[in-house]
């Protein structure tokens, strides 16, 4: 079928055929997220969906409901197949979550999908003809994802700006834009070729989105090109970093039973050789074990910490994720805790803390707690009352290294937020366990956007995960070294050097709104000039 004819066919559809290639064309776009990784996929979808916006002009309220359906039913097929994996965690305890997994993998796509349909009603409110609307639907939809990212504690996940994450090069504009910009110029580039379609008596604009876009591509891959070649990684003196990844089963993770296995087998595999020119832990500075690392509280087991003690050589440094119990009566029985980050010493006292401040919904807590712990339901890590939120970010020290900024599991994912504004470090560390979810895409997403963060920050990042994907990442997003997915192993690596702040880092949010400010003006304005 020949372009035109195709649009022609998909502005038409109505009802349930129409309701159909909306939900295709989002399923199918997830094709450009980890793991496949495709990203020239939306180039195919993208312009299904200007045409089906096209085609909304005849329904009430000027085309608005038909708009607002399409993008609801286009949001829906990208996060049910995007985000497929969330049931995996419901398995981990399947006598208990198990009944909820149906409910969980359509009601949460069904949610995130209302702003996919308000990004629709706006762009449909924005409308126009010729290029400008593509402009408009890039103006709309980067604004939803926005608010997707930070409504309700926010859940950014899969932002359609991460298909040009991928290849590494188009990735570093994600210096100076972040996420939000890189979804704008996504948006706009993969619809472009919707106007190829349009009227062919003006062929000169016909051609105006398609040539900005690969301008646009052309010059992000070039921007990249230069970065990369021009920024060799280079690594801090004296610093030798050993990160565990123990591949452990969520439900030892969980059971007190284990808890001389779990030990035995983290000590075990931290002082194992990593290669025939290995000397195992002894030359390590700074050994990092994963998120949640213990089915107990740490500092309460003084046989664990003696474990710890005995194993670290002199002037190194644990760094681990453990739940806290909170400070209160000695050995009382605790039904609260923190989801934290220790720092310990190679004499196993505490030097430092942090608690996660940026809970997970549903996973650590439960959104009105008491009331839904009333009717019986409970969060999945089946802790009474749920997870006690840290105060605010912090900073942490480990000598010899420089400092740096702890995030715990998916508060890697939020843009802007990973590092405290004004606060300049050296690096960050990402403990996680993504055990919940398998050999599933979840790990792949989660890594993808943890890189991005190296990259919009300008900070290498260190990542500790339990089942992986584990890695040493510098701050242009090369993968220094990394462990697979699946795998019981330790990596060694030095710690990279950061770069001077980038312009995200330095100003956020604000290039981006000014970029998508000046865009609506454009807009505005073809069409006041169209309605002479």
């Amino acid at each position: 079928m020949k372009p035109a004819r195709l649009a022609h066919s998909v502005m038409l559809a109505w009802g349930w055929r129409r309701i159909l290639i909306a939900f295709a064309a989002g399923a199918f776009t997830t094709l450009a997220l980890p793991p496949l990784s495709v990203w020239p996929a939306p180039f195919l979808t993208f312009p299904i969906l200007v045409w089906l916006v096209d085609g909304a002009a005849g329904g009430r309220w000027g085309g608005m409901v038909s708009a607002a359906a399409t993008g609801w039913w286009f949001g829906f097929g990208y996060f049910l197949v995007g985000l497929y994996w969330i049931g995996n965690a419901f398995l981990v305890d399947a006598k208990t979550f198990g009944w909820l997994l149906p409910f969980a993998v359509t009601l949460m796509p069904a949610g995130l999908a209302l702003f996919t349909a308000l990004g629709l009603t706006l762009a449909r409110l924005l409308w126009t003809r010729g290029a400008a609307r593509v402009l408009a639907l890039a103006v709309a939809l980067t604004v939803a994802e926005w608010l997707r990212g930070h409504v309700l504690t926010g859940f950014p996940w899969n932002a359609f700006g991460c298909a040009l994450a991928t290849p590494l090069p188009l990735a570093q504009t994600g210096a100076l834009i972040g996420l939000w910009g890189l979804t704008f110029i996504a948006v706009f580039v993969y619809a472009s070729p919707a106007v190829l379609t349009d009227d062919p008596t003006d062929s000169k604009r016909r051609w105006l989105a398609p040539a900005v876009s690969a301008v646009v591509l052309a010059a992000m891959a070039a921007y990249g090109a230069i970065r990369l070649n021009g920024a060799p990684t280079n690594y801090v003196d004296n610093v030798r970093l050993r990160i565990m990844q123990p591949n452990l089963q969520q439900d030892d993770k969980f059971r007190y039973s284990q808890k001389q296995a779990v030990m035995d087998r983290y000590v075990a595999l931290s002082a194992r050789a990593s290669g025939p020119q290995s000397t195992g832990i002894a030359d390590v500075t700074h050994l990092i074990w994963p998120e949640s690392a213990f089915p107990f509280f740490l500092t309460r087991e003084p046989d664990a910490l003696a474990q710890i003690a005995a194993l670290l050589p002199d002037g190194s440094v644990l760094i681990t994720g453990a739940a806290r119990a909170p400070e209160t009566v000695p050995n009382a029985a605790v039904t609260r805790a923190y989801n934290s980050i220790y720092v310990i010493n190679h004499d196993g006292s505490v030097l430092s803390v942090y608690d996660k401040v940026h809970l997970v919904p549903f996973g650590e807590y439960l959104p009105f707690q008491d009331v839904l712990e009333g009717l019986g339901l409970m969060q999945l890590t089946k802790v009474q009352g749920g997870f006690i939120p840290g105060d605010r970010r912090r900073v942490m020290s480990a000598p010899p290294a420089p400092s740096f900024v702890p995030l715990i599991c998916y508060e890697i994912i939020f843009p802007g937020a990973a590092v405290p504004r004004g606060e300049r470090v050296s690096w960050m560390l990402n403990v996680t366990n993504d055990g919940w979810f398998g050999m599933s895409s979840g790990p792949y997403q989660h890594f993808q956007q943890a890189r991005l963060r190296a990259i919009e920050e300008g900070l290498p990042l260190v990542r500790a995960a339990n089942t992986g994907i584990s890695a040493v990442i510098d701050p242009l997003g090369r993968v220094i070294r990394s462990l697979p997915l699946g795998s019981e192993d330790v990596l060694d690596s030095s710690l990279p050097r950061p770069l001077p702040a980038t312009l995200y880092a330095r100003f956020g949010d604000a290039p981006v709104a000014a970029i998508v400010g000046l865009a609506f003006i454009v807009v505005i304005g073809w069409r006041k000039q169209l309605a002479r």
